[in-house]
């Protein structure tokens, strides 16, 4: 029988907390209750413990945690129109559009081939008078922070923006990613590490300023019924989703330490010289929302893994700077990361992936052959 291994079965991770997720959802379904009530609060005070800050906005999903950060300091006074956003070339498309969304200016900075993260020695050359913040996104689960950003963004009183997208539970020293910077947004997709059973999202941040500011912005502007402050839009996570995060989230270390297991196994074990993989991190810097690998010849290990029955992705085939929505960008030579999206594939990985399932996954990888 050929071997068939998907690259993420969510019915799989759910049926691990199912009773679980039932309950949880049985329990708003008799409540009554489907928007902003006891689900959401307790999630929010529960990832907001979680991550180490003093507030957790629920909103509908993650490019919105984003956009409200961004619109949130305009309307606060922080940032204007034209002003300009620091960010990784290589980042998934959200990151970008959240920043032209608010019309401010996206900056993109080359990213280091051995980590996937932005190049912070590249950082400080970007920085102009109408540099307002850093976004650093902790891609494929990995840590993006570093000392040295941190001191930029003080030194040029930068804000810090996290896109905590692909990291939940991931940590710089002991401090939780989400909660390094002035403020970060989180997605909950379902493929995620923490993953709703929709979309959703989330805004982390110590400023109960901005906090208050994001709250209304993602309720069509208004902090009191019928009075709007802002001209905001409809961006709130609902009970069902906020329950059944609640139950995932006190499973979230747990997963993320199976997910840990699988890509130790991939690395010391994969060796073969057409396939490469990016520097290995302590684990508690990586929870290993993707596991990347290199290869010149990426289509065709990918096609050699799929006619043996093993699922893989591309994160991502085609970089921000060469999308048909940003055509003006299209000409900008960003070589490593071109070299990256042209070379990625992500094996599988995630908490219901078995070491037997992951040694035959590198016998494949082993095998695949120059021709």
């Amino acid at each position: 029988m050929l071997f068939m291994l998907p690259f993420l079965s969510i019915k799989s991770i759910t049926a691990k907390y199912a009773d679980e997720i039932h309950e949880a959802v049985s329990r708003v379904v008799d409540s009554g209750w489907y928007l902003q009530g006891q689900e959401n609060a307790a999630f929010e005070r529960n990832y907001a413990e979680y991550i180490d800050t003093k507030h957790c906005v629920g909103v509908a999903n993650g490019l919105d945690a984003l956009v409200w950060i961004l619109r949130a300091y305009k309307e606060l006074g922080v940032m204007q129109d034209g002003d300009e956003v620091i960010v990784p070339a290589n980042t998934y498309i959200a990151s970008i559009l959240a920043i032209t969304e608010n019309h401010l200016v996206p900056v993109l900075v080359e990213p280091r081939y051995d980590t996937l993260e932005m190049d912070d020695t590249l950082v400080e050359a970007k920085i102009t008078d109408k540099t307002k913040a850093v976004m650093i996104v902790h891609l494929y689960g990995r840590c993006a922070y570093s000392d040295r950003i941190g001191e930029l963004c003080k030194k040029y009183r930068l804000k810090l923006i996290e896109d905590n997208a692909q990291a939940h539970g991931c940590r710089f020293n002991e401090r939780k990613t989400g909660s390094l910077g002035d403020a970060a947004g989180h997605s909950f997709y379902p493929g995620k590490n923490l993953g709703a059973m929709g979309d959703g999202g989330a805004v982390t941040t110590n400023d109960g300023e901005l906090a208050e500011c994001v709250r209304s912005l993602a309720n069509y502007g208004s902090a009191k019924k019928y009075v709007f402050k802002y001209c905001g839009r409809n961006s709130r996570l609902d009970e069902i989703q906020a329950a059944v995060l609640n139950v995932k989230l006190r499973h979230l270390d747990s997963d993320n330490r199976s997910r840990q297991q699988v890509a130790a196994y991939y690395y010391d074990h994969i060796k073969n010289p057409l396939v490469a993989m990016p520097s290995r991190l302590p684990d508690k810097n990586n929870v290993y929302h993707l596991f990347p690998v290199f290869c010149k010849r990426r289509d065709d290990l990918q096609q050699y893994l799929t006619d043996n029955g093993v699922q893989t992705l591309i994160h991502y085939p085609i970089p921000p700077h060469k999308q048909e929505c940003y055509k003006e960008w299209n000409g900008i030579s960003l070589p490593i990361t071109e070299k990256i999206h042209d070379e990625e594939l992500s094996l599988p990985i995630s908490p219901v992936m078995t070491i037997d399932e992951a040694k035959q996954v590198v016998e494949l990888v082993n095998r695949f052959e120059n021709k």
